[in-house]
């Protein structure tokens, strides 16, 4: 009998692409694993991190505190006509520097002139009538000493004399009035400083008189020196305050204390001024207080409105501890540097911080000075590790107003 071989059914086949995808599935669980079970072990056991220490720096520093401000102009003057009449002339150029006395706007002169001219010939007729009631005077007064006068006729000659010299002074303040109207028809820059834009053209009818109703025509505002104007809270109000009573940082109310001073585009605080005032009362709606400081402003860097940042002395000169912001970590909510200890043993040390000055963090509370601390390779740092220490010489910081 012949035999024949018997094909498995199609479903009971094994297709021998999946083997492949088997092999490679089974590899990368392999590896998985492997990788997993090595997670926790980041470098070989006979490898020892290497780690950067230096010593504290030691310096003087002196605190700031920074606050923002806005830049205002020392002196701000509206410039508006004190008599009414046409403008006439304009004699400036908008936004330009001008001095003290320069001529700026000139009204139509001629009204004014004419009154000038009225008020002398006004001045002119009360004199010559002081002249004639002197001379009436005169003769009463001869009739009346040969009996040929009344006394009647000499008080009245008497009170037209009293009237006709109260005329002259009348007519004379007339005059000074009408020639100093028109000395007010030039505008003259009272003070030195950058005038804006005109806000009035030539031909246009300005009001004069008093503030409310002359009309304004440009502003003048100091430029150089100029002031900053910034608020305080009542926190460092009282701290100033009490710094003050213990000697360790004079009041700016009695002395011009130094500030520093730095625009949006600018690193460190390059600019340096004086407070020139404190205000007397606090603000009732913030609590805050309001000072000024003046700064030297020869290139206009400082343009009135704009924002600055600026720095207040807030202590005395002391010596403190000094580290990079690299050598401090994070241990929850404290914050910590590693101590190279005997026998190359790092050792965590909880410190307390305080300002930055020249880049670097002063240390208030940890350290004694004389240790060495890890600035570079903190990753690797652990807490009674040890570790391979390549020393480093303490940095000498450039102060942040030069850079």
């Amino acid at each position: 009998m012949e035999t024949r071989d018997v094909e498995a059914p199609p479903r009971l086949r094994r297709p021998s692409s999946l083997r492949p995808a088997a092999s490679l599935l089974a590899a990368l669980m392999a590896l998985l694993l492997a990788g997993c079970d090595s997670h926790e072990e980041e470098l070989p056991p006979d490898m020892t991190p290497t780690v950067t220490v230096q010593p504290p720096v030691r310096q003087q520093v002196t605190d700031w505190d920074e606050f923002t401000g806005r830049v205002v102009p020392t002196e701000r003057v509206e410039l508006r006509a004190r008599v009414s009449g046409y403008l006439d002339t304009i004699a400036f150029t908008d936004g330009q520097i001008v001095r003290r006395g320069d001529l700026l706007f000139r009204i139509d002169r001629r009204p004014f002139e004419a009154a000038v001219t009225e008020a002398e010939a006004r001045l002119t007729a009360a004199r010559s009538q002081v002249t004639l009631s002197e001379r009436e005077f005169a003769r009463a007064t001869n009739l009346l000493q040969y009996r040929a006068g009344s006394e009647a006729n000499l008080e009245q000659r008497t009170q037209a004399l009293e009237a006709a010299r109260a005329a002259v002074v009348q007519a004379d303040a007339s005059l000074q009035r009408a020639r100093l109207d028109l000395e007010f028809t030039e505008i003259r820059a009272p003070q030195a400083g950058r005038i804006g834009r005109h806000l009035v053209s030539p031909g246009n009818l300005v009001s004069g008189g008093e503030a409310s109703n002359a009309t304004l025509l440009a502003v003048i505002v100091t430029m150089d020196p100029i002031d900053v104007s910034f608020d305080i809270d009542q926190a460092a109000a009282l701290r100033y305050a009490r710094l003050a009573e213990r000697g360790g940082r004079p009041s700016s109310r009695d002395m011009a204390n130094p500030v520093q001073l730095a625009l949006a585009d600018e690193t460190g605080f390059p600019h340096t001024g004086r407070v020139v005032f404190v205000d007397n009362e606090a603000d009732a709606g913030t609590g805050t207080i309001r000072l000024r400081a003046r700064f030297a402003n020869p290139r206009d860097l400082l343009l009135p409105g704009v924002f600055a940042r600026i720095r207040l002395v807030a202590s005395a000169p002391y010596q403190a501890l000094l580290l990079p912001e690299a050598a401090i970590a994070t241990d929850q909510s404290r914050r910590i540097v590693y101590v190279l200890a005997p026998g190359d043993m790092l050792e965590m040390r909880p410190v307390e911080l305080g300002p930055l000055h020249d880049g670097m963090r002063v240390i208030r509370t940890g350290l004694k000075g004389d240790e060495e601390i890890v600035v570079t390779g903190l990753t690797r740092a652990r807490a009674g590790q040890v570790v391979a220490p390549r020393r480093a010489a303490a940095p000498d910081p450039q102060p942040e107003a030069r850079r």
